[in-house]
């Protein structure tokens, strides 16, 4: 009303004037700030302004409308228009600070979309507008100065915790981005320091993908790497889709899964990537190690192979190249070949859901020194709440020579007070210098159905040479002599065996039993073709052709089963209701034609036991005696 005097001709024309554009600037912004409003509700940005993006017929944000209106007729009626101009001003320079402060981040992480048209721009411009906005804020009102930025932090976050559904490439996404790239130029392409060792997992899946069936071992795999997310390692997961690289359709399948995927990582709540990789006709083993030997940047790689037991088959030789048991030896071959750690959970399907809390025992079998891997992966399982309930338990397997109580103290010794595990010590006896009959009869076994499995699976790969009728009925006849029924396993060779195999052969045997073996099997669960129910008597003929396949028995693959046969009794006797096993995996034949054995010694190894995870270092050092 002062200045109201002093104007020329009337007080009236100042009057007049500012209410005009008072009025003006109030229509401005019912106008343009439902307008906004339904903007920001429309692009998802926070998800309780959903019910703002509605409008009318007319196109009119009405819901919007109401509530600005409601907003401005609330500050008219507080009549105090001081107040309420600092809060405006405030809201204004946060804006400003925050448009600063972001020209300063491109500018600084020398983002190339960042281009700015004033020739002398330079990022401190921006930084000294954003102090400038900072410090009138704070030297004005500090404590709306501090409401302001605390409700800006809090949105932030909201935005971040529900997720917008676009994407603007925010400052602090390539700030992260940036900060990455710098520590892994940092990181040195070596192995780390067993103090700063971690499992960094990988997992690969080569099955079958379908959208109204899922496999459950897929999904408990993924709850099982959760579980030892106490390392708080690396994971990637990665699935090998069958068809054309090149192909659309293809590409987009591969692109579903990787969804899916992602979603079920998430569920099972296992931070980490997925992947998809498609491959082509009879690509499955050059892709396998294509991907071990590529995956990760710099020093950040996986370093562990997480793998699931292979469904049992009794036609796998018979099998595509890329079926599961097929592909499962290409992993353990390529995983062995690239000094990674190997994990092998074998039956996965009874493995526990984040949903269960187990009480009991987790054993762990010392059998060779690995370097602490299977104490780690006890030691990380037991900090997930599924195992937290559960007991450590360190069985070590003494032979004849060794002194029981001096092992027990030792290991002891290390395992309690040098790494500081908490765990019960037991030490159980191998020896037994007789070769049991079943130690032969599964060794018979072994040989005559990795002899069938080879025959036909050359046969299958021979796609233009027919088999004749005589070499069919020939492979029918070899087939139908190698089913034994189990029950009956024990009965089938009495009467047969050698005599100089009955008796002790405690010269010839006690240095195979001064090393745990390196290879383990499963018993044969083979029924007979002919559906009897009761074997027949055996010919002379027959009895004689069993001695001579007996005589020629490898004498080192007797010893090894017979190994097998009594560590399985072992655990079976101290480890029968237990939580979890673990074993120490031994390492895979660089042949081919052996790792049919291999698979067989250690089914035997682990026959009748619920949960096993076959453990595998590189040989090095992974937990250390300090901090």
């Amino acid at each position: 009303m002062v200045v109201a005097n002093l104007a020329w001709p009337s007080p009236w024309v100042l009057l007049i004037g500012s209410f005009t554009s008072t009025f003006g600037a109030a229509l401005q912004c019912l106008c343009s700030a439902p307008r906004l409003l339904q903007s920001i509700a429309k692009d998802d940005v926070i998800p309780a302004l959903r019910p703002f993006a509605k409008v009318t017929k007319r196109n009119e944000p009405f819901i919007g409308l109401i509530l600005t209106a409601v907003i401005a007729e609330m500050a008219i009626l507080m009549g105090a228009m001081d107040q309420i101009a600092a809060v405006v001003d405030f809201f204004f320079l946060m804006c400003y600070a925050f448009v600063n402060l972001i020209c300063a981040l491109h500018s600084l992480l020398g983002a190339p979309n960042w281009r700015p048209r004033f020739k002398y721009y330079h990022w401190t411009l921006s930084l000294l507008g954003a102090g400038l906005c900072f410090f009138i804020m704070f030297s004005t009102h500090w404590d709306y100065a501090l409401v302001s930025c605390a409700l800006c932090i809090a949105i932030y976050k909201y935005v971040e915790w529900k997720g917008a559904k676009k994407e603007w490439g925010d400052g602090i996404r390539g700030l992260a981005l940036s900060t990455a790239q710098y520590s892994l130029m940092k990181i040195e392409d070596k192995d780390p320091h067993p103090k700063n060792f971690r499992p960094q997992l990988l997992l690969l899946f080569s099955m079958p993908w379908s959208r109204d069936i899922v496999d459950l071992r897929y999904l408990k795999l993924l709850h099982f790497a959760s579980q030892l997310k106490a390392g708080r390692g690396l994971s990637i997961a990665v699935a090998f889709i069958r068809g054309n690289p090149l192909s659309i359709q293809d590409r987009s399948k591969a692109e579903e899964v990787k969804k899916r995927m992602e979603f079920d990582m998430s569920q099972a709540k296992l931070r980490g990537f997925a992947k998809t990789l498609v491959y082509g006709e009879g690509q499955i083993t050059g892709s396998l190690s294509t991907l071990i030997q590529s995956v990760g940047i710099g020093g950040l790689r996986p370093n562990t192979l997480l793998l699931k037991w292979p469904t049992y088959s009794e036609e796998r030789s018979r099998e595509a190249i890329d079926s599961e048991y097929q592909t499962f030896t290409e992993k353990l071959l390529a995983g062995v070949a690239m000094d990674m750690c190997l994990l092998v959970a074998k039956g996965i399907i009874d493995f526990p859901v984040p949903q269960d809390r187990l009480a009991g025992y987790v054993d762990v079998y010392w059998i060779v020194q690995d370097g602490g891997l299977c104490i780690l992966i006890s030691y990380l399982l037991q900090q997930h709440k599924v195992w937290k309930g559960c007991k450590l338990r360190v069985i070590a397997i003494a032979q004849e020579k060794d002194n029981n109580l001096k092992m027990e103290t030792e290991l002891k010794q290390y395992v309690v007070y040098q790494l500081r595990v908490r765990a019960t010590i037991l030490v159980v006896d191998l020896a037994d210098p007789q070769i049991s009959k079943t130690a032969f009869e599964r060794t018979l076994l072994m040989e005559q159905r990795t002899r069938y499995n080879l025959e036909m699976h050359s046969l299958v790969h021979r796609p233009l040479q027919r088999p004749s009728v005589g070499g069919l009925q020939f492979m029918a006849e070899r087939q139908s002599r190698f089913e034994v029924h189990k029950t009956h396993s024990q009965a089938s060779l009495d009467g047969v065996l050698p005599n100089g195999e009955r008796g002790s052969q405690k010269d010839e045997e006690a240095n195979e039993h001064s090393t745990v073996t390196d290879t383990i099997s499963k018993k044969s669960r083979v029924m007979f073709a002919s559906g009897e129910e009761e074997p027949r008597a055996k010919t002379p003929e027959e009895v004689a052709e069993i001695r001579k396949e007996l005589k020629a028995l490898d004498r080192s693959k007797v010893h090894k089963m017979h190994t097998a046969v009594r560590l399985n009794e072992i655990i079976i006797e101290n480890s029968l209701n237990s939580q979890l096993v673990l074993l120490n995996l031994p390492k895979p034949p660089i042949r081919k034609e052996g790792l049919e054995d291999y698979i067989h010694y250690l089914e035997v190894l682990t026959d009748n036991v619920k949960r096993v995870l076959f453990v595998r270092g590189t040989g090095q050092e992974v937990i250390t005696t300090t901090s």
